[in-house]
Order: C-alpha cells, then structure tokens, then sequence
C-alpha cells in the first residue's frame, strides 16, 4: 500500500490499514474531519473511502453527526450523487465507504482553469438544479452546497459531502455558538434562522456556486467571514463578469427571501434553452423572470402527487363506482390516468363496502351525526395565505376543535359547522411575538405544530415565543421567549422547554412560571409525557454508539428522577398510555427496524422485531397493536402482545406478530391515527384515507385538495383529528375540512 501521507499533527497513527473489509490503498485528499482513501471492493469496484479523525471519533456530537452523514447519503438516489456502497458509524474510527468517481472537483477546476464559458456554466447549473430537486425529493436539505462538494464527473456534476446535512423533518438545531457551514455559499437564513433552514438555502447556495464558476470568485467576496456573513445578510451579490443572459436566473436564486428564490425544477426550465438578454433601458419590455414560489419549509414528495387530479364539477349522483373512475382519468389524459392510477394503489377503483358490511363494534356512534354536514373553512381567505400552500394543523379538546395556518396562530372552529369563534392573529400579540409570528422566513409561521392544551390554556408556539391563551376567549394569558431551547413538550398541566445538551426548564402550563430547571440527559434526548394520573414525563436517550437507549421517569412537579432504565437499540417514544411507553427503534441503516414497549410497572422491555424494516416510520399505538406507516407509502399493524415474554431493561423478547400490511402508494403519508376501528392518514395532495384498522381493507379516500397550483406538494403533512365521529384535517389548500368519520366509502 502507498503511504499515507499526514495531514496533521499526531494524525499519522490514526491512519489504518483498512476500513471493515476493505483494504486503503492510497489518499485520495483529506479535510478538517477526516481524510477519504481509495480502495476496491471484493468485486472489483473503486471506492473512496471517508474515515473520520480519531479526535472527532471521541466526540459524541460528530458521531451522531456523521450517522446523520451516512443515513442523508443513503436517502439520496446515485443519480446525482456519490451512492453508498457501505458504512460503520460505530467503528472505532467511524467510516463510510461511496463509490469512486473519477473527476475533479469545481474547486479545482476553477482553481487551475479559471472561470467557465456560459455554455459550461449553463450545463452545470442544470445538472446542479436536477441533483437538487433529486436530493431535496428524498427529503434532505444538503445545507453546504460548494465548489469543493461539486466533483465534476463525466456524465455531470455530483453532489458530495452531506457532512451538515439535516432531514426535513429533523428538529435538530445548530449547536450554539458554532457556524455551521462555508459562508461564502450560506444563503441569509443560515445566519439568522438556523432552525428554518430549508430546500431553498441549497437553491441559494447554487446560485452562488454558479457565480463562482462563471467569474472564479463568489458573489460575496472577502478575507474575513465574519464580513461575508454581513454581505450575504444585508448586500446584493457582486455579478460582474457573470454572462448577462444568466444574470437573472442567478439573481433570482440569491435572493434574500427564501420565497422568491426559484424551485430546482424551474432552474432547470428556465437553462433548457437560452434565457434573453436584459432588455434595455430604452424599451418598454421587461427582463425575463422566473414566477416567486411561496412553498412550505419541507422539499417537494415524490412526483406522482405533482400532477394531481382537477378539481372539477361531477355530475349529480352517477353510480360510486363509476364516480371514483371518472375523479381519476380527470388527472389529464392518459398519462394523467396512469400517474393517478399510481398515486390511488389500493385505493384506486374499487367497490368501497357493501351495504351489508359490519360497523366495527369501537366505532364511532351516529347518533347526534344525522344533521351533520360536511364543510370545509379557510383560516385565512387572503390571497397571500392562499399561496402559501402549506396544510393548517389542528387539535382538540373540551368539545372544540383548534388549528393553526400561516398567519393565524390559532383559531377556534365549531366542530359542526366549521364556522371560526375567534381567531388568534399576530397582531393580537406583543410586538416582539408579531414579528416572530409573521416574519419567520418561510411564511409558515403558526403552521408547523398544532396548538397545544395543557393546563387548561391553549399553548401556541409562534416564531421564537411560547404563547398561552384562554381557550374559550382566544385571549393572551402569558408568553414566554423560547429561543434558548430546541423543543417544547407539553404534559397535563406542565410544559418542558428542552435545551439542546440536556437542559431541561419545566413551567406551570397555567400560569408560565417556572417550577424547576435542571440537567437531565443529554445531547439527543427526547421527551415525552405520560397518561394524565401517572404525573410523569419520559426521557430518552440513546448511547454515543446507538446501540443502547437510557429511559428516565421524571416528575412532572419536582424534576426529580424516579427511576432509570437502559434498553437495547436506538430508540426513540412516540406513545406513552397508561403502565407503557412504546418506543421505535432505529437500525444502523437508519431504518425501523422493530417496536420496543417498555412496561412502566415492572421496568421491564419487549421488543417486537418488524420482518421488514421501514423507512422514516412514524405510529401510533391502540390497544397493544402499533400502527406505522413509511415514507415509501407503506401501512403495517403489529400486535406487540404477540412476542415472547418480557425480559430485563437489556433483553429482547421474541419476534412480534405482524397483523397486515398495506402499500397504498401514498408517498410521505401522515403519522397514523387510530380510532373507531379505523386508520386514517393524510397525504401530500390533501387526501384523507381510511383502513380498516383489524384487516387493513381500504375503506374510502377524498379528493385531492391541492388548491389552485396543483405542481405544489407538501412534505410536512397535518395528522388528522377524530372527535365525536367526525375527521378534521388541513389541506394544502388552505382549508381545515371535516368528514363523517365514521362513513369513509361515502367521501
């Protein structure tokens, strides 16, 4: 084996032979992290090799940054970039094995080159554009975007390096006080927002980086990132030297607002064929523009929901059947009817059920329900939420229902007729919560996160404040700055504010005062609450490794720890009834892989290993039996009664029984909810569907509710809510809309 050379002090030691199975032949370059070897598999295949440097192995941080490295890597296509052939995030020195692709990168490029002509900068913007919409698909906002991680390969540009990269559905925040990223490529956002940083900071990232290769230098020059940082934030970008037909486009992706920066897929539009020349001054015609997108902070779903079906008149009562057949061929000729075909699956064209089918015996009652009528309701009628396309979220309580949307905090609805009893707007809020509640970047302020009851307030987050309000009167009771902490967890009558690394203020839900502060778990500890009597909150945390988790009991009213255990796997709560908490665990590959109920009571864990792991899942919990559906459209029951019997905090049971499954094609679906004996979830085009939760028999589906813009879909979807045999649920159209729950064949 060639030597390898040190590119550090005390870093030649580190340097080993070979990484799992495979043997390192040569450096093929290093950076501050690690230095990446050439090596070849059993099969002949030339891999590059990233092994981390053993000071940053020892830290727990960049370990759980680098699992987060391999699993954004694996979620992307090798289209456009560097695919994963093999990994070990736990290994001694951590390492991640990709395929070689032989090229240099921009940077070198343009480093012994100099600038590109506009043909091959034009070329490289589409290339860049279609890697974006690819990984941004996979739900991965790649958060460094540069010269360096563009390697420029035969059949086009790869994107590398997903170092930083955060899904988007993470909740992990930036560590304080450090900059993460490369400022001279860091769209504004980076540097004010870092929470609310999305698909449309890549876009500005290539705008810059399409700067770079047009002129040899970035749009926000100097020696000093700290000078950078101030440009990108407040100066417009120096495009002198960039051909004038692609100054527009460029212009367009490096704009401040992340709304007004084009789509991936409208780059590539707009470099498919030559973009105009600025006009001059002296004629009265307007340079070319590409349209602003409003979208929601999530990346586009799988295109089978980007053409959905139009939203026309039917004729009065046809047969269901032939309804149901008519709503899909309406997608746009006989493409349209093969992408519908695809997006319906099992809930395409079928008979519902027959009259004679049996009611579940949970179901929810009809009575009071023979005057109930579908409706449907805008938070906020405007034309500028009506281009936001982002879902409201709702939640329940006391008889009411509560929901949120861009612009509107919180309203209150009558569950019978839709109509809004009082609506909580940002002007209603202290100035510096106004602000935070209208202006937070990417128009989805008030929209993330459903209100939350608790202590008898309803609990909104809006920008980086915490703000109660009486729920029957939608008046401010107290607010609170939560900028210090990465979440909030509310339980019956106490709200956690949780810090990144473990620290932990809990508040009186009714009044805002502080009850304890204290330093419980860690950096990736999550929390849950418990059932109402238990007075409880669970605190998770995984090992460094991954390959253990500690569960806390925690008192709601002291802090005090009651108890600890330690369960194998990374694992992760998503349900908390009574005498349980149901966790998911979470293999190396970043797939789930099993169940876990921990029993409360006797301290003691059962894992229910899932024949088939799932991708991204999320569940819900009724009776025993844990319902998961994944991003790839998948719906499995699991009865986690049927195992073996339980074992210590260590051990791991028997396999557990898996009663169904169902793929319905729904790329990205809700979290499931359970109720009644059905399951419902949402999907990105603004379907609500239903299961039937004992067999997984389909039961029913609405129409699409994209709104006017059908080429918007949404990553971040709302979980439907049943209360008192109705269905409430958002839509991208802007509208809450309510459903009979119980008669999901008549949709």
């Amino acid at each position: 084996m060639a030597p390898l050379r040190s590119f550090g002090a005390g870093q030649e030691a580190e340097h080993p032979d070979y990484a799992g199975q495979y043997r390192l032949e040569s450096c093929l370059g290093a950076g501050g992290m690690g230095v990446v070897h050439l090596a070849t598999s059993a099969s002949g295949l030339r891999l590059a090799i990233k092994v981390v440097h053993a000071q940053y192995a020892a830290d727990p941080e960049f370990r759980a940054r680098f699992r987060q490295e391999v699993s954004a890597a694996r979620r992307v296509s090798g289209a456009f970039t560097a695919p994963v052939v093999d990994a070990d995030p736990n290994a001694e020195l951590p390492w991640m094995a990709t395929l070689f692709i032989p090229g240099s990168t921009l940077a070198e490029q343009v480093k012994r080159n100099g600038a590109m002509e506009a043909a091959e900068v034009r070329r490289l913007g589409a290339g860049l554009a279609e890697a974006l919409r690819d990984i941004h698909r996979a739900g991965v906002v790649h958060r460094d975007l540069k010269p360096s991680n563009v390697l420029l390969a035969p059949d086009g540009p790869k994107v590398i390096d997903f170092g930083i990269s955060r899904p988007t559905d993470s909740d992990v925040r930036t560590e304080t006080g450090k900059l993460i990223g490369s400022p001279p490529f860091m769209a504004p956002e980076q540097f004010q927002r870092p929470r609310e940083v999305g698909p449309a900071a890549d876009v500005f990232a290539m705008g810059a980086v399409l700067a770079h290769a047009a002129t040899g230098r970035g749009p926000f020059d100097s020696n000093s990132p700290y000078i950078v940082a101030y440009q990108v934030v407040h100066n417009e970008p120096d495009l002198a030297g960039v051909p004038d037909d692609l100054v527009p486009l460029i212009l367009r992706c490096l704009a401040k607002d992340p709304a007004e920066r084009p789509l991936p897929a409208e780059v590539m539009d707009a470099l498919r064929q030559p973009v105009p020349a600025p006009v001059s001054a002296s004629t009265s015609a307007s340079p070319p523009r590409i349209p602003a997108q409003r979208r929601p902070p999530g990346p586009p779903t799988d295109t089978h929901f980007a053409a959905a079906p139009r939203q026309e008149p039917e004729p009065a009562a046809p047969p269901r059947s032939r309804r149901r057949l008519r709503r899909v061929v309406t997608v746009g000729g006989v493409a349209g009817a093969v992408l519908a075909l695809v997006a319906a699956g099992a809930f395409g064209i079928r008979e519902w059920v027959s009259s004679e089918a049996e009611t579940p015996s949970a179901g929810p009652a009809k009575a009071g329900l023979e005057d109930f009528r579908p409706w449907s309701t805008a938070l906020d009628s405007s034309p500028a939420a009506r281009e936001q396309a982002t879902p409201p979220v709702c939640t329940s309580g006391g008889g009411a229902l509560y929901c949120s949307a861009p612009g509107v905090p919180a309203a209150r609805l009558d569950p019978a007729s839709g109509r809004i009893m009082w609506s909580y707007e940002a002007e209603d809020a202290p100035e510096d919560a106004r602000e935070d509640a209208t202006d937070s970047g990417d128009g989805s302020a008030g929209a993330k996160t459903p209100p939350e009851l608790s202590g008898g307030l309803l609990h909104l987050t809006s920008g980086d404040r915490l703000q109660a309000v009486d729920p029957r009167s939608g008046k401010q009771r107290w607010d609170v700055d939560i900028s210090a902490y990465a979440s909030v967890v509310h339980g019956v009558d106490t709200t956690l504010l949780v810090g990144e690394r473990g620290a932990v203020r809990a508040l009186d839900s009714a009044t805002g005062k502080e009850r304890w502060s204290k330093q419980i778990g860690g950096l990736g500890t999550q929390w849950i609450g418990g059932p109402a009597e238990s007075g409880v909150f669970y605190a998770v945390t995984p090992s460094d490794a991954g390959t253990a988790t500690e569960v806390s009991a925690v008192s709601a009213e002291r802090g005090a720890v009651l108890w600890t255990r330690s369960a194998a796997g990374n694992l992760s709560p998503f349900a908390a009834p009574d005498g349980a908490l149901y966790l998911l665990s979470t293999n190396a590959d970043q797939l789930v892989d099993a169940i876990v109920r921990f029993d409360s009571g006797k301290r003691s864990a059962r894992r229910v290993a899932l024949p088939t792991p799932l991708d991204r899942a999320s569940a819900a919990e009724s009776g025993g039996v844990v319902y998961l559906s994944d991003v790839g459209g998948s719906l499995v029951a699991v009865d986690t009664r049927r195992t073996g019997k339980a074992t210590d905090g260590n051990g791991a049971g028997g396999k557990g029984a898996e009663l169904w499954r169902l793929e319905t094609s729904v790329s990205r679906p809700s979290r499931p909810v359970v109720s009644g004996g059905h399951v419902y979830v949402s999907a990105p085009d603004g379907r609500l569907l239903a299961t039937d939760a004992r067999d997984g028999d389909p039961l029913g589906q609405t129409r699409p509710r994209l709104g006017g813009d059908t080429a918007r879909v949404v990553a971040e979807l709302p979980v439907p809510v049943v209360m008192d045999g109705r269905i409430f649920t958002g839509a991208p159209d802007g509208n809450v809309f309510a459903l009979a729950a119980h008669e999901p064949a008549d949709w």
